[in-house]
């Protein structure tokens, strides 16, 4: 590399005289640059509540939006490229505020239970799989929901070993809060009538008895996952893969990835390393202990050009709804012998919020519970008389919310960082836990809107798809595939179009501190857009919830197509630039 910068340089002093005879003649007539893409009905948030229009965006050579043109301004005549979008629908590549990048992938090569809608079903699919992968040493998957079948109970180890012929098997619930295992994975780790629930974790008793029932909640889980082997490199390589064309194929050109391990880190740098890396990743590191190993002694600079960075840390104070891990301030309407799980205590998490935020790091706590909500809220006012400037202290979910806490997120910039795909995937089950009283400030998102909070949506990927165009139905609707329930449910919470599409876009381009280039299609922003198939603010929400992306563009560079893929042009490897000092 310094031999070719002393060439470089030594061609400039040689070559100078030449390039000042020449500087008339390139003056009349400059090589064309930029790439226009017109003719297009393009739509973009326009940074202050609403949506603005255009025609046709001008990309300069280093993938930024150069000028956005209305329908009579003028383009320039001269450009290097020329794309005719033929009246297509333009809008800006959209952002996912909560996503587990690795686990998506992982999914997709596993077994997957999210279809199964019975205890039944989902034992014939894992006797499936077992037959069809004789090579597994353990069967692993997930995607499972109690909640959807009749009975609403756990699945037990006892159902489990009829299925899976003695190998031991670790099988994770939808939310990733709680792991169904058969016996042999129980002996595998040495869970027996003796072992006591970690703290911050339960394991499920058959009734009467102190014997593991095969559901291991929260915590609980990594007596068992410990002993499964760890996935190698090139498997890593592999589910990043995966996730990625289907980031790109939803529209998804950036994403918040919550939980990044060191492991998984170093996956995106061979990716980007090699070329391949195609979205947007901005990690927010699984603990304390990965943040340090990943980000040092502060957030990282961008790199890939822009398209990877350690921003912060990922929290968990609480477990989910569905498994009854979600921290309650009244017992469960369901199961008045619990008031759920705190993963840690007010302390313990003051102390891990101080220790990212020393060094700038910035905080997402994941929080579903009321009482998990009202702990992170009150650590946030201590902490912020000590941590000035732009925290933008995130709350991951924020599903459950005391009526009296919904106005505390505004107090110091909380991000309110929401799924609205879970409320249509989760209303019944959440009517069931938490009885009336409580539905109030349940997925409450206009109210926290409305009270002076920002909001980032995202999917939480792979507990629910990565598809923004069904976040963006639901946030309007309050209604799920199906148009129920009638009017919505719990209306008073539905968004407006621009509010939803703003969660996707600037909301969740600010929540990352990436708002200077990311959620809008405007002058100096990066030339992140999608082509799609009809106007999203003319759609019914089921049209909406319909929209097909056609292609996926990032940088001005067409990453993902519906008739072709993913592109097979290397992205360049950019040296990183310096960040924003956040």
């Amino acid at each position: 590399m310094r031999g070719r910068k002393i060439l470089s340089r030594s061609w400039k002093l040689v070559a100078l005289p030449l390039l000042v005879l020449a500087a008339p003649a390139l003056a009349k007539d400059p090589p064309p640059t930029g790439t226009l893409v017109d003719n297009v009905v393009g739509i973009t948030p326009d940074g202050k509540g609403g949506v603005e229009r255009f025609t046709g965006l001008l990309i300069d050579g280093n993938g930024n939006i150069a000028a956005t043109y209305r329908d009579k301004e003028s383009r320039p005549k001269r450009v290097a490229y020329k794309v005719d979008g033929k009246g297509r629908v333009v809008v800006p590549g959209l952002i996912d505020a909560h996503v587990h990048v690795m686990e998506t992938g992982f999914a997709r090569m596993t077994l997957d239970l999210s279809g199964a809608r019975s205890l039944e079903e989902a034992l014939v699919m894992v006797r499936a799989y077992v037959a069809a992968h004789p090579d597994r040493a353990w069967i692993e998957g997930g995607g499972w929901n109690q909640a959807n079948w009749a009975t609403d109970r756990m699945p037990t180890s006892v159902e489990l070993d009829r299925v899976t012929g003695g190998k031991p098997a670790f099988l994770t619930r939808v939310d990733g809060h709680a792991a169904w295992v058969n016996s042999a994975a129980l002996a595998a780790a040495g869970v027996t009538d003796a072992t006591a629930d970690p703290a911050g974790g339960r394991i499920e008793r058959t009734a009467g008895s102190r014997r593991p029932a095969g559901v291991l909640v929260d915590a609980a889980q990594e007596l068992v996952r410990a002993k499964v082997p760890p996935p190698r490199p090139s498997d890593r390589d592999t589910a990043f893969g995966e996730a990625q064309l289907e980031f790109l194929a939803q529209g998804v050109t950036a994403v918040a990835d919550m939980g990044t391990t060191i492991q998984d880190w170093q996956a995106y740098r061979r990716a980007g390393d090699a070329g391949n890396l195609r979205i947007r990743i901005v990690s927010y590191a699984k603990g304390v202990d990965n943040m340090e190993l990943i980000g040092g002694s502060g957030p990282s600079a961008w790199l890939y050009g822009d398209r990877l960075k350690i921003q912060g840390v990922k929290l968990y104070l609480d477990g989910a709804l569905g498994s009854r891990g979600a921290w309650l301030k009244a017992p469960y309407a369901d199961a008045p012998e619990t008031s759920g799980l705190p993963r840690m205590s007010e302390t313990q998490l003051g102390n891990l919020m101080s220790r990212a935020a020393i060094d700038n790091f910035q905080v997402a706590v994941h929080a579903i519970g009321d009482k998990a909500n009202e702990t992170a809220l009150d650590t946030i006012d201590q902490l912020s008389d000590t941590y000035k400037g732009d925290r933008r202290w995130r709350i991951e979910h924020a599903q459950v919310l005391a009526p009296a806490d919904i106005g505390r997120f505004a107090a110091h910039g909380t991000i309110a960082s929401m799924q609205p795909q879970h409320e249509a995937s989760d209303r019944l089950m959440a009517e069931a836990r938490l009885g009336p009283q409580r539905l109030a400030g349940a997925y409450a998102w206009k109210s926290v809107s409305a009270a002076g909070a920002r909001l980032a949506f995202g999917s939480d990927t792979p507990v629910e798809p990565p598809s923004p165009f069904v976040g963006l139905a639901v946030a309007v609707s309050r209604q799920g595939a199906d148009g129920q329930p009638a009017g919505g449910w719990q209306p008073q919470e539905r968004l407006t179009f621009s509010q939803a599409l703003a969660g996707y876009t600037t909301g969740a381009a600010y929540a990352m501190f990436a708002e200077d280039r990311l959620g809008r299609i405007a002058p100096g922003m990066k030339a992140d857009f999608l082509f799609i198939d009809r106007d999203p603010t003319t759609a019914t929400p089921d049209s909406l919830r319909q929209t097909k992306v056609l292609e996926t563009w990032i940088s001005g560079v067409q990453a993902w197509s519906a008739a072709r893929g993913v592109s097979r042009q290397p992205v360049p490897t950019v040296p990183a630039r310096n960040n924003s000092g956040h």
